[in-house]
């Protein structure tokens, strides 16, 4: 078991706390610094613009052997719109004419081809990563309207055709997939590709229900904090959505369906997402210091 966060770079914590002893602090020896006091991070950035390989061999020279990655995955992979200025310049010449002239785009807008070559240009970044062995899983996170339609389900079951052996985990955001009538045929889903099924911990109001499953060797919990107030706020940053903190109580009842996970699954990451100022780093080293009060002898420190 391996307790970390969603990000180690948030901009409130790089401002607005004093987990990092120096304001002056260069990126590498941020990274540095983080990866000394937990075992397990989660790659944002990448969300919003594809990594390079230079950037992957940056982050295997600055985390030490045994230290583990999640990247989460591209927009343009997941559904979302993309900003168009993200995309390679050789990739950008072949959007639709129409498209062309959008900030945002959807990767729909690409021939297939391009788009397969997308997806292998982002898997092969990220081998510097693999083969330092420092590669978690990557995180492909779909938007609310990626719901269960044959469709989607096809979707999903694409995505080993794209990388047949990379790790992979999926969130899904609609709570259409984890309905009475509809989560075990999910779990199939999941299960039958090999892909890490996200367990969150959500506001009520996303209604999001917490499904303790494991689907892959990998597991792994993603906190998403309690915030009901801005989950669906418009205008604010990320850090605002997800500004909670969690008290004791509510992470000791999260010790024993980690503990189920890291019954069911090889190995077991726990990510706080709720990177607001130090909230997240807080409340990844008391969940940690929770699970070894519990007896918990895999945990990786």
């Amino acid at each position: 078991m391996r307790a970390g966060t969603c990000s180690w770079t948030d901009p409130t914590l790089l401002k607005g706390a004093d987990w990092y002893p120096k304001k002056s602090m260069s990126a590498a020896e941020r990274l540095a610094f983080y990866a000394a006091r937990f075992p397990v991070v989660e790659a944002d950035s990448t969300y919003y613009h594809p990594p390079s390989h230079a950037l992957a061999e940056g982050w295997v020279e600055r985390t030490p052997p045994g230290f583990t990655m999640d990247v989460k995955a591209w927009s343009l992979l997941t559904g979302h719109p993309t900003n168009k200025k993200s995309l390679w310049e050789d990739l950008r010449e072949e959007l639709d004419p129409e498209s062309a002239e959008k900030r945002n785009v959807y990767a729909t807008h690409l021939p297939e081809d391009a788009q397969e070559e997308a997806w292998r240009r982002f898997a092969e970044a990220l081998e510097p990563l693999r083969q330092a062995g420092r590669l978690g899983a990557v995180l492909m996170q779909y938007p609310e309207w990626f719901t269960p339609k044959k469709a989607n389900r096809q979707e999903l079951g694409r995505i080993r055709e794209h990388w047949p052996d990379l790790p992979v985990s999926v969130e899904l955001r609609s709570s259409r997939w984890w309905t009475e009538d509809e989560r075990d045929r999910t779990l199939g889903v999941l299960r039958e590709t090999g892909l890490t099924t996200v367990v969150v911990d959500a506001p009520p109001k996303s209604g999001l229900p917490t499904v303790v499953a494991a689907t892959a060797p990998l597991a792994i919990v993603r906190f998403h904090g309690r915030n009901d107030e801005n989950w669906n706020k418009k205008g604010i940053t990320a850090a605002e959505r997800f500004r909670y903190l969690y008290d004791r109580r509510e992470l000791e009842e999260w010790v024993p369906k980690v503990e189920q996970l890291a019954d069911q699954a090889e190995q077991v990451h726990v990510l706080m997402n709720n990177c607001y100022q130090d909230y997240g780093v807080r409340n990844a080293a008391d969940l940690r210091d929770l699970l070894v009060g519990a007896g918990a002898a895999e945990l990786e420190t």
